[in-house]
């Protein structure tokens, strides 16, 4: 029987928005939420002398019960952050001194990662660490063995995404935190774009620090947590990044966003909630995409059966990317790679990573969804492209 699924978010007039791996539109609930923070409430969750003070501080509890709960953690491992971005900062840069001062200055990453990983990297290098970036197969998906094989005795940190941002694809993180069962290294997972969506794989207990994104999960932009798991009794040894207040254990100073922070906390139980709705809404809307585009001969980019269903990264041989978002851009709002490396265009880091040709990667562009996504005609989509041949 076929899913009927009613969408909640008013399309403005204009291209239908699909891009939604960049920033995704906020649940109606949850920006109810945050209105009513911004309006109707005013305490700092750190003030203690009265009732405003003191509902506030229950709120931002509240919220990191709600993100604990979809993982499995307990509520003192989540601290709030301004996204994924700061979060991945936090736990590299964090874990340095440690590094340092154990002579263990070796880290292990993909060559595939967000810029928020690999550009900190680049940085501890700059400082005399040594960074080992282990290359994607030609599916988009990393090697558990290939990560066991970059391990050495002196590997502080393994960090690998969960969801690539271009092309869906999945990581094998059970297979990695087996690799690692025998190893000390600490195993980071940024999962801005697979928190609340592939919710299975971020409870495993071997994985260390998970960073996450509220505008990714239908909450709003300015917001996101990093989740420190305990090992035995411990939590990974992160130092500051910044001092002056000692909010969040010292960790990450700062008078808590609670209106934003109450909007992730709802964004993050409503994400675990409706998951497996939220998919098949994706994946109706997938397989309309591919029977419309697969006819004319598009070159998918990524695993097919480790891809998340809200994406689809693909070329069409002979149009450039540049050209074909041009093309449909009275239709739908799509992308050509990462948002934050979209303002001076560049190669997919990505799509290189994974042996593809320069024609393949010059054609290569993100079409990204989600459950409040309006209804598309793909035919439309199909013969706006075959017109361009």
């Amino acid at each position: 029987m076929k899913h009927t699924f009613v969408s909640t978010h008013k399309q403005t007039v204009g291209p239908i928005y699909m891009d939604c791996n960049a920033t995704a539109p906020m649940e109606p609930a949850v920006r109810d939420a945050v209105i009513h923070w911004l309006t109707d409430e005013i305490g700092n969750a750190g003030s203690r002398t009265h009732e405003y003070g003191s509902r506030a501080k229950r709120a931002v509890q509240h919220a990191r019960e709600q993100i604990a709960a979809v993982i499995g953690v307990t509520a003192d491992e989540v601290l709030f952050t301004s996204g994924a971005t700061e979060s991945d900062n936090l736990a590299i840069f964090g874990l340095a001194a440690h590094g340092e001062s154990a002579r263990r200055r070796h880290i292990i990453s993909t060559a595939i990662e967000h810029k928020a990983v690999l550009e900190p990297l680049e940085a501890l290098a700059a400082r005399g660490f040594e960074i080992t970036l282990v290359k994607p197969k030609q599916d988009g998906e990393v090697s558990a063995n290939a990560i066991h094989s970059a391990l050495r005795p002196d590997t502080l940190l393994v960090s690998v995404m969960h969801v690539n941002n271009e092309t869906g694809v999945c990581q094998p993180l059970a297979q990695i935190a087996e690799v690692l069962s025998d190893h000390d290294a600490y195993f980071h997972v940024d999962a801005a774009q697979g928190f609340g969506k592939d919710l299975a794989s971020l409870a495993n207990p071997r994985i260390d620090l998970i960073s996450i994104s509220a505008h990714k999960i239908y909450g709003p932009v300015g917001v996101g947590a990093l989740i420190t798991k305990r090992r035995g009794f411990r939590k990974p040894p992160l130092v500051p990044l910044c001092h002056g207040g000692g909010q969040e254990r010292g960790l990450r100073p700062g008078t808590l966003p609670v209106p934003l922070i109450v909007g992730l906390g709802l964004a993050a139980e409503l994400a675990a909630q409706n998951s497996k709705q939220r998919a098949l809404r994706c994946s109706e809307m997938k397989t309309a995409a591919l029977a419309a585009l697969q006819p004319l001969g598009i070159e998918l980019h990524g695993n097919s059966g480790a891809t998340l269903p809200h994406v689809i990264n693909f070329s069409v041989p002979g149009i450039d990317a540049e050209a074909l978002m041009v093309a449909l851009k009275d239709l739908i709002a799509i992308s050509n790679g990462s948002a934050c490396t979209s303002q001076s265009y560049k190669p997919s880091h990505v799509l290189s990573a994974m042996g593809l040709s320069d024609r393949t990667v010059a054609g290569a562009v993100r079409v990204s969804w989600c459950h409040m996504t309006p209804d598309i005609d793909w035919n439309v989509i199909a013969q706006r492209i075959e017109s361009m041949r």
